[in-house]
């Protein structure tokens, strides 16, 4: 997997560990990323994204203990055989929930219709 296609937010709230964990477990959670894929080395994914090695290795041990990814001698962190994947379509909505949680209370802090803050979704992920 190419380091490029993480999208690292360093503005955002969320430590940057955490994004790149959330990213590697809806990409396993949704099968876009099956036992044995190799995740990009920690060099280059520092290196592509302006980081220090130490958050992406952080976020990859995490995920090591959590049994989602594993490491294999010369090839470097691959997804783990035993990763859970793919998840139902109700569990990977699920996942979606705090970010909806949090567009919700700011649409109803800023006095945004839900129609509009609905279109505007829907542009956002045609974008993608």
């Amino acid at each position: 997997m190419d380091a490029s296609l993480f999208r690292i937010q360093p503005a955002s709230p969320e430590p940057i560990y955490r994004q790149i964990a959330e990213q590697v477990r809806r990409l396993v959670s949704s099968g876009q990323m099956q036992a044995g894929d190799a995740l990009p080395s920690v060099r280059d994914m520092a290196a592509e994204h302006a980081i220090n090695p130490m958050t992406v290795s952080r976020a990859y041990s995490q995920l090591e203990a959590e049994g989602v990814l594993e490491r294999l001698r010369g090839k470097g962190m691959v997804v783990a055989a035993s990763a859970k994947r793919p998840r139902p379509l109700s569990e990977r909505m699920e996942q979606l929930d705090h970010a909806l949680e949090e567009i919700a209370r700011r649409a109803e802090e800023l006095e945004l219709p839900a129609d509009r803050v609905l279109t505007r979704l829907k542009q956002w992920m045609a974008r993608s």
